[in-house]
Protein backbone atom coordinates (compact mmCIF):
# COMPACT_ATOMS: atom_id res chain seq x y z
CA UNK A 1 0.00 0.00 0.00
CA UNK A 2 1.30 3.38 -1.03
CA UNK A 3 2.07 5.86 1.74
CA UNK A 4 2.16 3.11 4.36
CA UNK A 5 4.66 3.45 7.25
CA UNK A 6 4.93 -0.32 7.71
CA UNK A 7 8.42 -1.74 7.74
CA UNK A 8 9.35 -4.55 5.50
CA UNK A 9 9.40 -7.91 7.18
CA UNK A 10 12.72 -8.71 8.80
CA UNK A 11 14.96 -11.20 7.11
CA UNK A 12 14.43 -14.49 8.92
CA UNK A 13 17.99 -15.48 8.15
CA UNK A 14 19.38 -12.92 10.62
CA UNK A 15 16.93 -13.54 13.45
CA UNK A 16 18.50 -15.58 16.29
CA UNK A 17 17.01 -18.99 16.49
CA UNK A 18 14.84 -19.91 19.39
CA UNK A 19 16.97 -22.18 21.60
CA UNK A 20 16.33 -23.50 25.11
CA UNK A 21 18.31 -21.88 27.99
CA UNK A 22 21.33 -24.05 28.69
CA UNK A 23 21.15 -25.38 32.29
CA UNK A 24 23.23 -28.17 33.69
CA UNK A 25 21.67 -29.97 36.62
CA UNK A 26 24.09 -31.56 39.13
CA UNK A 27 23.10 -33.99 41.79
CA UNK A 28 23.51 -32.92 45.42
CA UNK A 29 26.83 -34.02 46.99
CA UNK A 30 26.68 -37.05 49.20
CA UNK A 31 28.48 -36.53 52.55
CA UNK A 32 31.88 -38.19 52.42
CA UNK A 33 31.69 -38.88 48.71
CA UNK A 34 34.30 -36.22 47.88
CA UNK A 35 36.73 -37.05 50.69
CA UNK A 36 40.29 -37.66 49.57
CA UNK A 37 41.67 -40.67 51.47
CA UNK A 38 45.24 -39.44 51.14
CA UNK A 39 44.28 -35.99 52.38
CA UNK A 40 42.53 -37.55 55.38
CA UNK A 41 45.60 -39.60 56.27
CA UNK A 42 47.86 -36.55 55.96
CA UNK A 43 45.53 -34.57 58.20
CA UNK A 44 45.62 -37.20 60.88
CA UNK A 45 49.41 -37.34 60.82
CA UNK A 46 49.57 -33.55 61.12
CA UNK A 47 47.25 -33.67 64.12
CA UNK A 48 49.39 -36.37 65.76
CA UNK A 49 52.53 -34.30 65.09
CA UNK A 50 50.97 -31.24 66.77
CA UNK A 51 49.97 -33.31 69.81
CA UNK A 52 53.47 -34.76 70.07
CA UNK A 53 55.01 -31.30 69.90
CA UNK A 54 52.78 -30.14 72.74
CA UNK A 55 53.59 -33.21 74.84
CA UNK A 56 57.31 -33.25 74.03
CA UNK A 57 58.49 -31.39 77.17
CA UNK A 58 56.62 -33.76 79.49
CA UNK A 59 57.78 -36.83 77.56
CA UNK A 60 61.37 -35.58 77.58
CA UNK A 61 61.39 -34.93 81.31
CA UNK A 62 59.94 -38.34 82.11
CA UNK A 63 62.38 -40.02 79.73
CA UNK A 64 65.28 -38.17 81.33
CA UNK A 65 64.08 -38.88 84.84
CA UNK A 66 63.00 -42.50 84.50
CA UNK A 67 65.24 -43.85 81.72
CA UNK A 68 68.42 -41.87 81.31
CA UNK A 69 68.52 -40.47 84.84
CA UNK A 70 70.28 -37.11 84.83
CA UNK A 71 74.01 -37.74 84.51
CA UNK A 72 73.16 -41.27 85.61
CA UNK A 73 76.62 -42.81 86.05
CA UNK A 74 78.12 -39.64 87.46
CA UNK A 75 75.47 -39.25 90.16
CA UNK A 76 76.80 -39.00 93.69
CA UNK A 77 73.65 -40.45 95.20
CA UNK A 78 72.70 -44.10 94.75
CA UNK A 79 69.60 -44.52 92.57
CA UNK A 80 67.08 -46.93 94.05
CA UNK A 81 65.76 -49.62 91.70
CA UNK A 82 62.94 -50.35 91.88
CA UNK A 83 61.66 -47.23 93.56
CA UNK A 84 59.63 -47.72 96.71
CA UNK A 85 56.26 -46.03 97.16
CA UNK A 86 55.53 -44.10 100.33
CA UNK A 87 53.41 -46.24 102.67
CA UNK A 88 49.93 -45.11 103.70
CA UNK A 89 50.72 -44.81 107.41
CA UNK A 90 50.16 -42.15 110.04
CA UNK A 91 53.13 -40.31 111.48
CA UNK A 92 52.95 -38.13 114.58
CA UNK A 93 53.91 -34.46 114.78
CA UNK A 94 55.90 -33.19 117.77
CA UNK A 95 52.66 -31.96 119.37
CA UNK A 96 51.14 -35.43 119.08
CA UNK A 97 48.90 -34.66 116.11
CA UNK A 98 48.55 -37.58 113.66
CA UNK A 99 49.81 -36.74 110.17
CA UNK A 100 49.23 -39.02 107.15
CA UNK A 101 52.63 -39.64 105.64
CA UNK A 102 51.14 -39.42 102.15
CA UNK A 103 50.26 -35.76 102.85
CA UNK A 104 53.95 -35.02 102.15
CA UNK A 105 53.55 -35.97 98.49
CA UNK A 106 53.66 -33.39 95.64
CA UNK A 107 57.00 -32.00 96.82
CA UNK A 108 60.56 -33.26 96.54
CA UNK A 109 61.67 -34.42 99.99
CA UNK A 110 65.16 -34.51 101.51
CA UNK A 111 64.80 -36.87 104.45
CA UNK A 112 66.93 -37.49 107.53
CA UNK A 113 66.10 -40.41 109.85
CA UNK A 114 67.51 -40.46 113.41
CA UNK A 115 66.56 -40.97 117.05
CA UNK A 116 65.16 -37.94 118.82
CA UNK A 117 68.21 -37.36 121.04
CA UNK A 118 70.18 -36.34 117.91
CA UNK A 119 73.90 -36.81 118.51
CA UNK A 120 76.71 -34.92 116.76
CA UNK A 121 76.32 -36.95 113.54
CA UNK A 122 72.60 -36.20 113.50
CA UNK A 123 73.24 -32.48 114.01
CA UNK A 124 75.72 -32.49 111.15
CA UNK A 125 73.24 -34.18 108.80
CA UNK A 126 70.45 -31.78 109.74
CA UNK A 127 72.83 -28.89 109.05
CA UNK A 128 73.81 -30.35 105.66
CA UNK A 129 70.13 -30.98 104.89
CA UNK A 130 69.34 -27.31 105.45
CA UNK A 131 72.38 -26.16 103.45
CA UNK A 132 71.46 -28.43 100.53
CA UNK A 133 67.97 -26.99 100.33
CA UNK A 134 69.28 -23.44 100.44
CA UNK A 135 71.92 -24.35 97.87
CA UNK A 136 69.42 -25.06 95.08
CA UNK A 137 68.51 -21.37 95.07
CA UNK A 138 65.20 -20.35 93.57
CA UNK A 139 64.12 -24.01 93.26
CA UNK A 140 64.23 -24.52 97.04
CA UNK A 141 60.46 -24.09 97.32
CA UNK A 142 60.11 -27.40 95.46
CA UNK A 143 62.22 -29.23 98.08
CA UNK A 144 61.09 -29.87 101.65
CA UNK A 145 63.28 -30.86 104.60
CA UNK A 146 61.88 -33.79 106.55
CA UNK A 147 63.28 -35.15 109.80
CA UNK A 148 61.84 -38.52 110.78
CA UNK A 149 62.38 -39.41 114.45
CA UNK A 150 62.27 -43.14 115.16
CA UNK A 151 61.62 -43.06 118.94
CA UNK A 152 59.87 -41.08 121.66
CA UNK A 153 62.93 -39.17 122.88
CA UNK A 154 62.42 -35.40 123.24
CA UNK A 155 64.07 -33.14 120.70
CA UNK A 156 66.95 -31.09 122.16
CA UNK A 157 65.87 -27.50 122.68
CA UNK A 158 68.95 -26.10 120.94
CA UNK A 159 67.84 -27.72 117.66
CA UNK A 160 64.39 -26.15 117.47
CA UNK A 161 65.46 -22.80 115.94
CA UNK A 162 67.29 -24.67 113.16
CA UNK A 163 64.18 -26.75 112.46
CA UNK A 164 62.09 -23.74 111.44
CA UNK A 165 60.53 -24.54 108.07
CA UNK A 166 61.27 -28.27 108.36
CA UNK A 167 58.73 -31.06 108.78
CA UNK A 168 59.45 -33.13 111.90
CA UNK A 169 57.56 -36.40 112.34
CA UNK A 170 57.81 -39.46 114.54
CA UNK A 171 57.54 -42.84 112.82
CA UNK A 172 58.54 -46.13 114.48
CA UNK A 173 61.54 -47.83 112.91
CA UNK A 174 59.51 -50.93 112.07
CA UNK A 175 57.11 -48.94 109.91
CA UNK A 176 59.97 -47.51 107.86
CA UNK A 177 61.67 -50.82 107.10
CA UNK A 178 59.57 -51.55 104.02
CA UNK A 179 60.13 -48.11 102.54
CA UNK A 180 63.47 -46.43 103.33
CA UNK A 181 66.50 -48.60 104.02
CA UNK A 182 70.21 -47.95 104.62
CA UNK A 183 73.03 -49.40 102.55
CA UNK A 184 74.30 -52.80 103.74
CA UNK A 185 76.40 -52.46 106.87
CA UNK A 186 74.96 -49.05 107.79
CA UNK A 187 72.06 -47.67 109.81
CA UNK A 188 69.18 -45.43 108.75
CA UNK A 189 70.95 -42.54 110.42
CA UNK A 190 73.93 -42.91 108.06
CA UNK A 191 72.26 -41.33 105.01
CA UNK A 192 70.14 -38.54 103.64
CA UNK A 193 67.33 -39.83 101.40
CA UNK A 194 65.53 -38.28 98.41
CA UNK A 195 61.82 -38.87 97.77
CA UNK A 196 60.18 -37.64 94.56
CA UNK A 197 56.86 -35.70 94.38
CA UNK A 198 54.93 -38.91 93.72
CA UNK A 199 56.08 -40.33 97.04
CA UNK A 200 58.71 -42.69 95.65
CA UNK A 201 61.98 -43.14 97.53
CA UNK A 202 64.42 -42.94 94.63
CA UNK A 203 67.89 -41.91 95.90
CA UNK A 204 70.16 -42.46 98.88
CA UNK A 205 73.23 -40.31 99.48
CA UNK A 206 76.41 -42.04 100.69
CA UNK A 207 76.98 -42.45 104.44
CA UNK A 208 78.89 -39.94 106.54
CA UNK A 209 78.60 -37.17 103.94
CA UNK A 210 81.10 -34.34 104.41
CA UNK A 211 81.16 -30.87 102.85
CA UNK A 212 82.77 -32.14 99.62
CA UNK A 213 80.10 -34.83 99.36
CA UNK A 214 77.40 -32.25 100.03
CA UNK A 215 78.61 -30.22 97.03
CA UNK A 216 78.16 -33.29 94.82
CA UNK A 217 74.78 -34.05 96.41
CA UNK A 218 73.71 -30.50 95.57
CA UNK A 219 74.49 -31.13 91.88
CA UNK A 220 72.35 -34.29 91.97
CA UNK A 221 69.44 -32.34 93.45
CA UNK A 222 69.80 -29.59 90.86
CA UNK A 223 69.68 -32.15 88.03
CA UNK A 224 66.60 -33.82 89.47
CA UNK A 225 64.81 -30.52 89.90
CA UNK A 226 65.78 -29.40 86.40
CA UNK A 227 64.65 -32.67 84.80
CA UNK A 228 61.26 -32.50 86.51
CA UNK A 229 60.63 -28.77 85.98
CA UNK A 230 57.98 -29.30 83.27
CA UNK A 231 55.68 -31.41 85.44
CA UNK A 232 56.47 -30.45 89.02
CA UNK A 233 55.57 -27.11 90.60
CA UNK A 234 56.30 -25.68 94.03
CA UNK A 235 53.69 -26.28 96.70
CA UNK A 236 51.05 -28.89 97.27
CA UNK A 237 47.55 -28.85 95.74
CA UNK A 238 44.98 -27.06 97.86
CA UNK A 239 42.32 -29.34 99.27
Amino acid sequence: MSGSNSLPPADASVRPPDEPLGLTVHSMPVPGSMADPQRTVRGRWKMIAVLLMCAAPVIASYFTYYVIRPEGRRAYGELIEPQRTMPAIDATALDGTPVPLTSLRHQWLLVAVTPGACDAVCERDLYLQRQLREGVGREKDRLDRVWIITDDAPVPGNLKPALAGATVLRIPMAELSGWIEPAPGHTLQSHLYVVDPMGNWMMRFPPDMDNAGAARAKRDLERLLRASASWDQAGRPQK
